[in-house]
């Protein structure tokens, strides 16, 4: 990719029985591990800038999930949640030679880091959150996880906006329409008075059009369903790997040992909410999804309030997680506010 990097921040390809997965390396090789995981649509390029201000004693490593950025494109298996991408991060950390790590989510990152927290806790030195999806998956469920439909209908690659999917497989850099990938960055990634660097905006939807497109990966495939809005998660790809048809991390309570957790979020997060603008219920609710059957049927998740419930009976059961909310702040605190989230983030790994 024809993206530059901050000058402390290099690229490295590993390759384990897995996969050969593409890596931003930053600080001092001796130094404590903090691995960085990207969300969706995007990939390692949206670390490098916080990357490049850790302070030494860090080994800052920053992994393009498969089928993002500069790693081997393999399919998703949606069946077993967000396993795939689990199994290659423990496989990326054996073959680095990492024994313990802090591991940070971002988004879909975060559902990835807490199934990886459940998997493998004891090699956790802390998780954090940061603007998490659900422990329930994205959509389609009540505040304490049931399900809406029986199917799962209205959650998975079904509700993949087709615009933005096309645009996204053309590469579309430009401004020229709502569902460009630059638009959809500019409109929901951040706030709405985040003014962007126009280098790094460049660098990033560069970065958002590695993304590979297609039914086993982005966004996945979909399922006709009788139950409202009239489609189900398939099999395959991302979207439907987060379902919570198939992915559910509320056993993270459970977990042994138990790593400290911070929990960073911005209280304008339009994609992360409880009135995400990416979910069937509060679509519906806001006349954007035809038919909807009301709030007793299919009301919008409470994705926030799913995940302060689950991390209070983490700490209920033994375990400690602070919350951090940003003031004015969408979906991405640590671009939108480096200098805080790496201050909090320090604090944080240094307890």
């Amino acid at each position: 990719m024809d993206i530059a990097l901050p000058s402390s921040v290099t690229t490295q390809q590993v390759t384990t029985g897995r996969l050969t997965t593409n890596i931003l390396v930053s600080g001092d090789p001796g130094g404590t591990p903090i691995c960085l995981v990207h969300g969706n649509v995007s990939s390692s390029r949206f670390w490098a800038e916080l990357m490049a201000d850790i302070p030494d004693g860090y080994r800052v490593i920053a992994p393009d999930l498969r089928g993002y950025g500069d790693s081997e494109t393999k399919p998703v298996d949606a069946t077993r949640g967000v396993r795939d991408f689990t199994e290659d991060l423990a496989a990326l950390f054996d073959e680095l030679g990492l024994e313990t790590v802090a591991l940070a989510g971002w988004s879909i990152g975060g559902g990835i880091a807490m199934r990886y927290a459940i998997d493998h806790p004891e090699t956790l030195t802390g998780l954090v959150l940061v603007s998490t999806m659900s422990p329930y998956g994205f959509g389609g469920t009540t505040r304490d996880g049931t399900p809406c439909q029986p199917d799962h209908a209205g959650t998975g690659g079904g509700l993949a906006n087709d615009e933005f999917v096309e645009r996204l497989a053309e590469g579309d850099t430009s401004a020229e329409a709502d569902g460009s990938p630059r638009s959809v960055m500019q409109a929901f990634y951040v706030g709405p008075d985040h003014e962007f660097d126009s280098e790094i905006v460049d660098a990033y939807v560069k970065a958002m059009c590695t993304t590979v497109v297609g039914d086993g990966n982005y966004p996945g495939d979909a399922a006709p369903s009788e139950n409202w809005p009239g489609v189900a998660p398939g099999d395959h790809g991302v979207l439907n790997a987060i379902s919570p048809k198939y992915f559910d991390t509320s056993d993270l309570t459970d977990i042994d040992p138990k790593p400290p957790v911070l929990w960073v979020r911005g209280d304008a997060d339009q994609i992360v909410s409880d009135t995400s603008f990416f979910d069937a219920g509060f679509l519906g609710q806001a006349g954007e999804l035809p038919n909807w059957p009301g709030e007793d049927v299919y009301p919008p998740q409470p994705m926030n309030d799913q995940t302060r419930d689950v991390l209070e009976t983490y700490a209920d059961n033994g375990g400690r997680y602070t919350e951090e909310t940003f003031a004015d702040v969408g979906h991405s605190p640590h671009i939108e506010r480096p200098e805080q989230f790496r201050s909090v983030l320090l604090d944080f790994l240094t307890i």
